[in-house]
């Protein structure tokens, strides 16, 4: 290939490159904080209705910068999804209820005021092994 041909293609392709990077920038830029969007009530009627309960996002990721907040609600004798495994790390924050928690093959019964965490790729679940809805809170770091 000649030299001209080769630097034309180089050029082209680092144009194409930095297009494309702004145009996605451009689809992902933040929104703007205020206190009244920074302040997060819960509020059932806004609350996504699952299979097994409810769920409700008090920062997701379109709004944080990072890391997402969501409040899972459960019913007795459920979970959410079978135990499973992700790049991202996550925390457990149980608020009510009584919970089962799965890891790496080994389980741990606990209730309101426990923290479970799940690192990187290592496989992990909950369920709601009480007689009465579980409610958790859920933090995992958002990698876009």
């Amino acid at each position: 290939m000649k030299p001209l041909t080769i630097l034309k293609t180089t050029i082209a392709v680092l144009f194409f490159q930095l297009t494309f990077s702004q145009e996605a920038k451009k689809e992902t830029a933040q929104p703007q904080y205020t206190i009244e969007n920074c302040v997060n009530h819960f509020e059932l009627d806004k609350a996504t209705k699952t299979k097994v309960g409810y769920q409700y996002w008090f920062g997701d990721k379109n709004f944080t910068q990072e890391n997402t907040l969501k409040m899972s609600i459960v019913e007795p004798g459920k979970s959410t999804h079978a135990p499973h495994h992700h790049v991202e790390e996550e925390f457990f924050y149980i608020l009510e209820g009584t919970a089962e928690f799965y890891l790496d093959g080994k389980t741990k019964i606990a209730g309101p005021n426990t923290s479970f965490y799940c690192p990187s790729n290592m496989e992990h679940g909950i369920k709601n092994v009480g007689t009465t809805d579980l409610k958790y809170l859920v933090i995992k770091k958002d990698l876009r």
